[in-house]
């Protein structure tokens, strides 16, 4: 796919998504979610892809569905009959986070700008967010009247807890970085000159990880917040025998034994 409202490209085995409509915040129209979760689906594809990272470009990271469409009665959120309405967001936003199902590979959130509404949801389907000092976020769908449509309502209460995700999502409220950061919304704040960099070093490490392990622990992390006990150590021991198999488990030890950093292949 050639990409029109997004750059991707892929660098040292990190690939990083940037939403390119700096003139509307990086809203997102019908053209951006599909190049977005083209772009999620073919880094889970590529081998030499081992951490993705999500930014925007200007000084928002994403200002969710573009109401100066909607205002007009067309768009991700239009005055559509009923009947027509009943798989817009299937059609559209939730392309992303079902694409997002299927990446075992660190997802992480660079957040350079304002996060708000239907942005700070995808905001909150990385699985570590990094912010800029200016940075800013709200689930600002009450604003307008509306619900989270994008999974904000699973999302968030994981993160944040119930009282305080209810809480953002009654009051719409806007808050910063430092808050996010207080609250554990975010993993660390950054100057806004520095967040690529601090971001990309980190995904960096990550990718330099065994690939294998850390994907079958990403797979076991989410898995486990959905099943009892019982199954989620089912789970473990089932993932524990894919990971002893590879050879990144023999050159862990091998390099721990020989006191030096260990050269995992991801495999």
């Amino acid at each position: 796919m050639t990409y029109e409202q997004i750059i991707y490209d892929v660098d040292d085995g990190v690939a990083t998504i940037t939403l390119n409509r700096p003139e509307r915040l990086n809203a997102f129209s019908e053209v951006m979610l599909r190049e977005w979760a083209d772009a999620i689906r073919v880094s889970q594809s590529r081998d030499d892809v081992r951490a993705v990272v999500v930014t925007g470009s200007g000084r928002g990271f994403c200002a969710g569905g573009d109401m100066k469409d909607a205002s007009q009665g067309y768009g991700i959120v239009g005055r559509q009959p009923v009947a027509e309405r009943r798989n817009s967001l299937r059609n559209s936003v939730h392309h992303v986070p079902r694409a997002l199902l299927q990446l075992d590979k660190p997802y992480i959130g660079a957040i350079n700008g304002a996060a708000v509404g239907a942005g700070m949801d995808m905001a909150s389907m990385c699985d570590i967010r990094y912010a800029s000092q200016a940075a800013k976020f709200a689930m600002s769908y009450v604003r307008v009247g509306l619900i989270p449509g994008d999974a904000g309502c699973y999302f968030l209460p994981r993160i944040l807890g119930v009282s305080r995700a209810l809480e953002l999502i009654w009051t719409g409220e806007t808050f910063d970085a430092d808050r996010a950061l207080e609250w554990g919304y975010v993993s660390r704040v950054c100057a806004p000159d520095a967040l690529l960099d601090e971001t990309r070093e980190f995904a960096l490490r990550l990718a330099k990880g065994p690939a294998v392990a850390m994907q079958l622990a990403k797979r076991l992390v989410y898995r486990s917040l959905e099943v009892d006990l019982n199954a989620a150590l089912d789970l473990a021991q089932s993932a524990m025998i894919v990971a002893q198999s590879t050879e990144d488990a023999v050159e862990g030890p091998k390099a721990f034994t020989e006191k030096r950093e260990p050269n995992f292949q991801g495999r």
